[in-house]
């Protein structure tokens, strides 16, 4: 008897979940953690590039112009997203509006699953948030609230960085340079935990409707939304669920991959805001200059640093750039020229060994360089310099061979291999 497979919409996730069915019974079979994440990579490299190819087709490759740099904000429900986003602005000297997640989803279906405490489709509210990115009042900087808040979602912001930075290198030296600036992402995360989330999602209900009673005895000002969540325990203890399964647990996921910022909620609106100053402050110092970045983008990126690492790290390869530009120029040239060409030919194995005796690495420096670039692109490197006499010319008159010494610079280099999947 045949087998078939049967698809389910995940009202939580918006993802599509497939079951097997045979002679109408469902197979109980659990697939494994990673068959799922599989599962969710695919379907945001699906949904990502459908939604990228729309742009394309409505836009034009050379009209996108996307924020320089984004902050993509979330939180635990009442973690008081709404009363710290002006503040945030503020401080990031950002002049337009939020991009409010909730407020794009205006569908009925999309408004029964938030108040349910639910989420929308990953499809609709993705492309709902790159089309409002293209606005050309967030040219310079943007603030997303509620985005992204899944898995497949959190994989479609990964896709986005990385389009955006192949576009930043695809213009790069060209009129369009400046269209495609170097895309500076940050996650903010605002944490409360269950019990003070459910409090302040009640009370927040309390006041609205207490706001609402008066605006409709006087007829003066505009009611407040008034969320199903807010008004029943039950429904704030699922959404706040919701949020720590879906939302939270995902973005996680991306503190070695963006700037993340967590900020404890607790504790009064200046106690909170004081906090987002020092990590806002502390992270920003990690930003490469543009002229840095550009220099050393084309490398391949293997893997990230951690923190206090790459701090260190960041600043040489920007006084590289100030100090000693032209030396930095021939480095970085070299690697991309007689370095990666050989590291790419052993991507399998993550260990390639290149001797070289260019005169450039007789300059210390360049030999700090050389690592540098390569640990900030996600290398290991190590540098052995090896001396060794050569005959050089015969003396005519005692017909001794001089000889001279010859320096050859072997280079070790490390990175995480390929890994291929054997048939047996």
């Amino acid at each position: 008897m045949s087998t078939k497979l049967t698809e389910k919409k995940d009202v939580e996730t918006g993802s599509n979940k497939k079951e097997s069915v045979s002679s109408g019974i469902i197979s109980s079979a659990k697939p494994s953690r990673k068959q799922v994440e599989d599962l969710e990579v695919k379907d945001a490299q699906m949904i990502f590039q459908t939604i990228w190819h729309e742009i394309e087709q409505d836009v034009g490759t050379e009209n996108l112009r996307f924020p320089a740099e984004i902050f993509w904000l979330n939180g635990a429900p009442g973690a008081g997203k709404g009363t710290q986003t002006a503040f945030i602005m503020e401080f990031r000297d950002l002049t337009e509006k939020p991009i409010i997640v909730s407020e794009l989803l205006r569908s009925p279906e999309a408004r029964m699953k938030i108040d349910a405490g639910l989420l929308a489709g990953d499809r609709e509210v993705t492309k709902l948030v790159l089309n409002s990115l293209l606005s050309p009042e967030y040219e310079s900087g943007a603030i997303v609230d509620g985005f992204p808040r899944t898995k497949t979602q959190v994989e479609c912001l990964k896709l986005f960085h990385g389009r955006l930075s192949e576009l930043r290198s695809k213009y790069l030296g060209t009129f369009q340079e400046s269209q495609f600036p170097k895309p500076r992402f940050h996650i903010i995360m605002l944490f409360i935990d269950e019990e003070e989330s459910v409090k302040r999602q009640l009370l927040r209900g309390e006041r609205a409707i207490a706001h609402n009673a008066e605006v409709e005895a006087s007829g003066v000002g505009e009611r407040w939304e008034l969320r199903k969540t807010d008004l029943e325990e039950d429904a704030a203890h699922r959404r706040y669920k919701t949020f720590k399964e879906s939302t939270y647990d995902s973005l996680t996921t991306l503190r070695e991959v963006f700037h993340y910022h967590f900020i404890n909620a607790h504790g009064s609106i200046i106690e909170v805001q004081q906090r987002i100053i020092q990590e806002l402050k502390y992270q920003s110092s990690l930003e490469l200059d543009q002229p840095t970045y550009d220099r050393i983008s084309s490398i391949p990126l293997a893997q990230k640093l951690s923190l206090h690492a790459r701090q260190l790290l960041v600043h040489r390869l920007d006084s590289y750039e100030k100090f000693h530009s032209e030396l930095f120029e021939q480095v970085v040239s070299l690697i991309k020229t007689k370095f990666i060409p050989v590291v790419e030919k052993h991507s399998i194995s993550g260990l390639a060994y290149i001797n070289s005796e260019h005169h450039v690495f007789d300059d210390p420096l360049a030999i700090a360089m050389l690592i540098d670039v390569f640990t900030e692109r996600g290398f290991t490197a190590v540098v052995d310099i090896r001396r060794m006499e050569v005959p050089a010319r015969i003396d005519p008159k005692s017909y001794e061979i001089i000889n001279r010494v010859k320096k050859v610079y072997r280079v070790r280099i490390n990175f995480a291999g390929s890994k291929i999947r054997r048939g047996l």
